[in-house]
Order: structure tokens, then sequence, then C-alpha cells
């Protein structure tokens, strides 16, 4: 059975998904790679989508989901993505390992698209760089 690591943000719409996408891509078959919210948006930001895309990781299946539905699994690790999340995160049954890397909230971008863009993708990049990081010590 894979361990599994739940990526938690407030509205499950952006960072986390985008944490999830590039992790288990990163993972491969290693880890159960799973995301949620302490607050769900109930969508999945289409420019967080995009911006995975354009490093070909396809996140368009994803959706939402509310932390309290793993209250009930084994999660090994879990890992916050921003502070309000961190605040408010239970303890899972079986966790061993807690995380909080915080990251800006692209969701929070201004302007045209392209500029909404811009924000995403360095928002992407810092994740990747961590998260990557992150899978190649579990392989280790």
């Amino acid at each position: 059975m894979k361990p599994t690591v739940l990526i938690l943000c407030t509205g499950n719409s952006c960072r986390s998904h985008m944490a999830e996408g590039i992790l288990r891509a990163a993972a491969g078959d290693r880890l159960d790679v799973q995301s949620a919210g302490s607050k769900p948006a109930g969508y999945v930001h289409p420019l967080a989508i995009k911006a995975l895309a354009e490093i070909d990781i396809d996140i368009s299946t994803h959706h939402s989901k509310h932390m309290d539905e793993f209250l009930s699994q084994d999660v090994e690790t879990v890992i916050t993505v921003c502070g309000n999340a961190d605040q408010v995160c239970p303890m899972f049954p079986g966790q061993l390992n807690r995380y909080h890397w915080g990251f800006d909230d692209p969701a929070h971008a201004t302007g045209s698209e392209d500029e909404q863009m811009a924000v995403f993708r360095r928002v992407r990049d810092e994740i990747r760089k961590v998260f990557e990081a992150y899978a190649a010590g579990r392989r280790a």
C-alpha cells in the first residue's frame, strides 16, 4: 500500500492542486498524492490547469475537496501550502509527518490574463522546485 501524502490549502483551487499534480508526476507510483481544502472553493482554477498543462501535467479532471473527507483514511504526510490551512489542520489517522511550505495565492493575481498567468507560472515554478526536491528525497 502506497503512503498517502495530503496537500492542503484553504480553497483547494490553485496551489494544492498544482502541488498535487507536480508531486504525482515527480513521485510516480511511489506515493498516493491527494489534495483538499479547509474551505473548498468548489472548482479548480482554470489558470492553474493552464499553468500545469504548459509543463505537460494534466489536472483538468481534479475537483475541489474538503479535508474532512480524509479524516477516516490513513494519511502518512500532510503538507500545508498556505498559512490558513496550516492553522486549522487536524491530525489525520496514521499521520507521521507534517510540513508547511507556504506559497503566494495566484488566485489573487490581478490584471490581464497574461499578467495573471505570469503569477500562476511563478507560483507553479516555486511549487515545482520544492515538491520535486521532496519527491527526490522520498526516492533516496
